[in-house]
């Protein structure tokens, strides 16, 4: 074994895809790039995510108090980064990037509509925020894109490369606990 920083943890245990977060404020629609997010709770379904007062949608999910997580696949991995690079409050990422915002039933900030799927979120707890720039999110609806062929998903390594999801192990047989839950 060797060791590394104890700084680098969050290199190790990677809480799942890049995902794009879309916030609205006074009509106008921006979008972040966010790798530190986790699920919380099933029921009801809360999401755990970091967006500090260094992310210009911080400002925009603190007033409306909403926001839409928009999973990409890897063809969109390079838009990712670049939407990562820059500011809402310089430039329109929509525009920049030809994404295109689609209408939220629930909610104010945009689908995208080149992402496999977007779940529409209301905040349910914003307690952390101010000591970890900790929300938790609650999970109102989810829009699938069930004909995009391009599924695998982006996993940010902490150090600027990725992983490609890859073959599928299924074990559901075997997690006989667990199967109260809905498929």
């Amino acid at each position: 074994m060797k060791e590394m920083p104890a700084s680098h943890a969050y290199r190790l245990p990677e809480p799942g895809p890049i995902v794009l977060v879309t916030t609205a404020l006074n009509g106008k629609p921006n979008v972040m790039t966010m790798g530190f997010h986790m699920m919380v709770q099933h029921a009801p379904p809360l999401i755990g995510c970091v967006i500090g007062p260094w992310d210009h949608s911080y400002g925009a999910l603190r007033e409306s108090r909403e926001c839409v997580i928009a999973i990409p696949t890897v063809d969109l991995a390079g838009t990712a980064v670049d939407i990562g690079n820059c500011s809402g409050d310089e430039v329109d990422k929509f525009e920049k990037f030809g994404l295109s915002p689609l209408s939220a039933q629930d909610v104010g900030a945009p689908l995208i509509g080149e992402c496999l799927a977007n779940i529409e979120c209301r905040i349910a707890d914003d307690t952390m925020v101010e000591t970890y720039n900790l929300f938790l999110l609650e999970a109102l609806r989810i829009w699938i894109y069930p004909d995009r062929k391009e599924r695998r998903t982006l996993h940010h390594r902490g150090d600027g490369s990725f992983t490609v999801d890859g073959e599928i192990v299924d074990l559901r047989e075997r997690m006989v606990k667990w199967r109260q839950l809905p498929d």
